[in-house]
């Protein structure tokens, strides 16, 4: 699957034009509408040389050590109705 990211601004009546790259080879395209939140200058600086999907992927949420002994205690919890 292709991706294209783009940050850009509406116009002033609030409209978007996106420009397909020439090698964007579809009759069809999904899109989705995201308000931009501007990232941490350090990682922004440290994302410079990946691409896209890799961007994307880094601008999820990590899961915090909380997160993590909850689905450990949660995974222990359901391997007990083995």
């Amino acid at each position: 699957m292709q991706a294209v990211r783009k940050i850009i601004r509406p116009n002033e009546h609030g409209q978007i034009v996106i420009d397909l790259p020439t090698d964007f080879q579809t009759d069809r395209v999904e899109v989705i509408i995201l308000q931009y939140v501007e990232t941490a200058p350090e990682v922004a600086t440290a994302q410079t040389d990946l691409t896209d999907e890799q961007t994307l992927l880094l601008s999820f949420p990590v899961a915090t050590e909380e997160d993590l002994r909850f689905t450990e205690d949660k995974r222990q919890h359901l391997n007990q109705w083995n």
